[in-house]
């Protein structure tokens, strides 16, 4: 499997990264230790789990993998943990404190196990509004220095929010995270209107959640047919940004799905694998996270790693899947900004 680098890190990661929310409930520990084995085997590096993963438990079943197996190959997993939401009732339970993350990384560590010295990327979860920025990049720069960190990156932020945490870390000497994670697939292409041209400025490197858009993008819902079964919609119709309702009333949907269709039958892939292989292939995305219930989904999800598309490929899913936006200030208008002429050293 290829290897990128890690934002603007020196370690090496695997091209497609293993979530595990899925671990301990979902899949069962046996379940999910055969995905780690096969990910492992398939040249995957890169793991990533919260925790908030099911209380808690799926860094625990991690921690065991890692118990239980030998140190060449458990020494190949760069292991990346976040930390933010609520782990308990009490007010300081949650958010960026200090008080917080300090007590939320030792407890990942001491769910981890004695085989984890250190968490290779740790992760805030999400923007905290209340803590000063300040505090919370202090906080991380001591974890780092204390060796519990390696590298520490950011989940769900917008790209003012990356630009203020790059600067201000930077302002102040402190660790800058070297990756961002969003949520980012044909079907949530949002970011690319600033997360992603932040980052890139920045040097973070993009980890993708919801690569197949909660099941959409592998062909197994269809027009005028609620999901039923053992999938996540199938359970519950109405969960979420994944809602089937919504996202089938959208014509774009189903030109998203057709496309990713056509592809694969051209290819002899599957639709889940031209997915994620577009994705791949975007500017600034170091991995894309797989989030499977079975090691057979998995195994499907790791042939992406060989498919690599054609231009034309490209082009005709970033037709179909482009984002909904108006003129101003993200249409005719970004065109206009990005191609104007330079006399003299200042735009005409």
């Amino acid at each position: 499997m290829e290897t990128r680098l890690l934002g603007r890190s020196g370690c090496a990661v695997s091209a497609y990264a293993l979530g595990t929310m899925t671990f301990g409930k979902e899949t069962d520990e046996e379940g999910a230790h055969a995905q780690l084995d096969a990910f492992v085997a398939a040249g995957g590096t890169l793991v990533d789990t919260a925790d908030v993963y099911n209380d808690g438990v799926s860094e625990e079943v991690i921690g065991r993998w890692f118990a239980s197996r030998p140190a060449d190959v458990t020494d190949r997993v760069v292991l990346a943990t976040k930390g933010r939401f609520p782990t308990g009732t009490g007010a300081n339970d949650v958010g960026l404190s200090r008080r917080h993350l300090s007590r939320a990384l030792d407890a990942s560590l001491r769910r981890l196990g004695s085989s984890v010295e250190a968490v290779d990327l740790y992760q805030v979860h999400a923007w905290d509004g209340l803590t000063p920025l300040d505090e919370t990049l202090r906080f991380l720069d001591d974890a780092v220095r204390a060796g519990k960190v390696h590298y520490v990156g950011l989940s769900n932020f917008t790209g003012w929010q990356v630009q203020k945490v790059v600067a201000l870390a930077r302002e102040l000497g402190l660790s800058v995270p070297v990756t961002l994670q969003p949520q980012y697939n044909l079907l949530a292409r949002e970011v690319e209107l600033e997360v992603v041209p932040s980052c890139l400025d920045a040097g973070l490197g993009l980890l993708p959640w919801s690569p197949l858009g909660g099941g959409w993008l592998t062909g197994k819902y269809r027009r005028d047919q609620a999901p039923t079964g053992a999938t996540r919609l199938g359970e519950d119709p109405a969960r979420g940004m994944e809602a089937y309702g919504p996202r089938s009333a959208q014509e774009r949907t189903w030109d998203v799905v057709g496309a990713v269709e056509a592809v694969a039958s051209a290819r002899g892939a599957s639709m889940a694998q031209v997915a994620l292989a577009w994705l791949s292939q975007q500017p600034s995305v170091t991995s894309v996270i797989l989030g499977a219930r079975t090691t057979e989904q998995l195994t499907d999800n790791l042939g992406a790693a060989d498919l690599v598309l054609y231009a034309g490929e490209l082009e005709r899913l970033d037709a179909a899947s482009r984002p909904q936006v108006g003129d101003y200030p993200y249409g005719a208008a970004a065109v206009v900004q990005r191609t104007r002429p330079i006399t003299g050293g200042r735009a005409s």
